[in-house]
This record gives structure tokens, sequence and C-alpha cells, in this order.
């Protein structure tokens, strides 16, 4: 029987600071940029998603948006319908997509390469004109509207919206990110990561791809519909229109952008598709998107390997040199 997972000092340390950083940063920076934070949160908890199908476990999938626009409603629904809390209602969100996932898992279980791009690009290409069709359920093009989240109770009176939601949004993160981190470093890790890199050597150490595979498929599906629940929470709004590709294209930018190969990227990742777009419209409005676009481009060629890895690599340069001249202790 194997051990318990052992966390090295440097990511105990970076779990710590983390927290820190996010526990202080709200209250250093007015709300609407809080506000904005949430935003960031919501979105690498998408992108942790996608990270964990797609940086471990080599599942290509660019229809996630699909998965945020079906926890979006879930939590819109479940307000306006059944008069629960979005809170209670993310919980839901989560298992719905968690199912969903996992029959498109099934479904894709043949499928990979750009044959599953293919595949879950039509999935996000067809959720908005669904969304449409079922107007006495989803409210059609006019979408749904219902009552933001706010602080509960006492803490009504110590944060306001802005924060609470950023604060909301920031400890789910950490909840499912650690989460993720534990689990990654065990046996279901090291089973994606088999799949990915050789599936027939996977195989024959008795791995059995259909299960790893949907079980990858429901898990990142589950985080995408949180953040979809979260997003949709925040604005207190849901419609069609905000869960077209261009949400499954942004979701699998911040991704690459952040480091495939890294739990730290789907942060970083989310910072950059949040904040990169409104820095590239303050500088030009008429030509934000080119702007954005070069940005995208430029930041590919000098960190192919994503921003996180590009960290990484800095660290270990800086840090190698000193080790290294360290005497040796008898």
């Amino acid at each position: 029987m194997t051990g318990a997972t052992k966390v090295p000092a440097g990511n105990l340390i970076a779990f710590a600071v983390a927290a820190v950083i996010v526990a202080v940063v709200p209250w250093l920076l007015p709300p609407y940029i809080a506000f904005e934070l949430a935003y960031a949160g919501a979105y690498a908890i998408a992108i942790l998603g996608l990270i964990i199908l797609t940086g471990f476990n080599g599942q290509i999938s660019l229809g996630h948006g699909a998965f945020m626009a079906v926890g979006g409603y879930a939590v819109a629904l479940a307000v306006t319908r059944a008069g629960w809390p979005p809170e209670i209602a993310i919980l839901i969100a989560a298992a719905l997509c968690a199912v969903l996932g996992a029959l498109v898992g099934i479904a894709a279980l043949r499928l990979s390469g750009a044959y599953l791009a293919l595949a879950t690009f039509a999935l996000a290409v067809s959720v908005a004109p669904l969304l449409k069709r079922f107007k006495e359920t989803t409210g059609g093009s006019q979408g749904i509207t219902f009552a933001a989240g706010h602080a509960p109770g006492p803490l009504a009176g110590l944060l306001d919206s802005e924060r609470w939601l950023y604060y909301e949004t920031w400890l789910i993160l950490g909840v499912l990110f650690a989460v993720s981190w534990f689990v990654l470093q065990g046996r279901l890790g090291r089973a994606l990561r088999a799949l990915r890199d050789n599936e027939i050597a996977a195989v024959s150490f008795g791995i059995n791809p259909s299960v790893y595979k949907t079980l990858a498929f429901a898990w990142s599906a589950a985080y995408a519909g949180v953040a979809g629940a979260l997003i949709a929470s925040a604005t207190a709004y849901v419609s069609p229109d905000s869960y077209t590709l261009q949400l499954s294209i942004t979701l699998l930018i911040g991704a690459v952008l952040g480091g495939l190969g890294s739990m730290w990227g789907a942060i970083l990742g989310g910072l950059v598709v949040e904040f990169l777009p409104l820095w590239a419209q303050s500088i030009n409005t008429a030509a934000s998107s080119l702007i954005y676009g070069i940005s995208l481009i430029l930041v590919m060629i000098a960190m192919p390997g994503g921003i996180a890895e590009a960290i990484r690599r800095v660290s270990f340069t800086i840090i190698r040199p000193r080790i290294e001249g360290q005497p040796e202790r008898s």
C-alpha cells in the first residue's frame, strides 16, 4: 500500500504565499478591480479543468464554453424557479456538468486529436442556438435576469458585493486547486499522464482508457460548470450570446498561455484572458482586437511553453547556481 502524498516544502510555501496575496489584494485595490479579479478567478477554474483534460490527459476540447453555459443556466433557473441561493445552486451546476461531461467523454472515446477537437467544436457552436430554441425555459434571446450573490449573514456588513464575489470565487478556486493537486500526485494523475504519453503502454500496465478518459472529461466539465455558475452569479444575468464559440476559444487561449503543463498556469491564464483584452482596449478602443492578437503572438513567441513554464525556468536559472555554489556538507 502506498503512503500518503508528501507535499514538497516549495509547494507549501507557494500555497501559503498565494493564500496571503489572495486575502490581502481586494483591500488594496478599488472594488471594481476586485470584481474583475472575481471574473479572472472563475475563468481560472474553467481553465484548470481544461488543463487537467488537455495538459494532463491529452484530450483536446474546444467546447468547454458549452459546460459553462450549462452551469450558468443551472444557477439562473435554480434561483428564479426554485428560489435557491446561488451558493447552493453552484453545487447543482457542478454535478449536472459532471454528468454531461461523462456522457460527452463516453461518446468521444473513439475520437482523438483533431477529430475530438472537431466534435467538441460542434458542441460549442450548437449551445447558443439550443438555448434560444427553448424559449419557455431559457428565456430565449432575452436570457434570464436574477438576483446577484451577496455576502450572507454577519459578513453582509463587512463585505460589499464585489469583495464578497471575489472571496467566494477565489476560495472555491483555492479548494479546487488543492484537491486537483493532491489527486494528480496520486494514482489517478499517473494514469492520466500515462494515457497522454503512450496509451498502448498504459493499457499494458492495466490502465483502462475508457474509465480514465471519461473521468477526466467529467472532472473537467464539472470545473467549467462551477466557473459558469460563478460568472452568472456575479453578472446576475445569462443569455445565449454569452456562450458563443469565442468563450471556448478564450478558455483554450488561457490554458495555452498560462501553461498546459502546470496547474499554476490556470491562475495565470485566468488573469491573462480577463485583463489582457481590457489592457488592449485601454490603449486603443478602435484597434483593441489587433493589439490583443499581436500581444498573444508575442507572448507565445517569447514563452512557447506558457507563462508558468517561463517563470519556472527563470526561477531555476536563478536558484540553481546558488545551490551548486554551496559547499558540500560532511
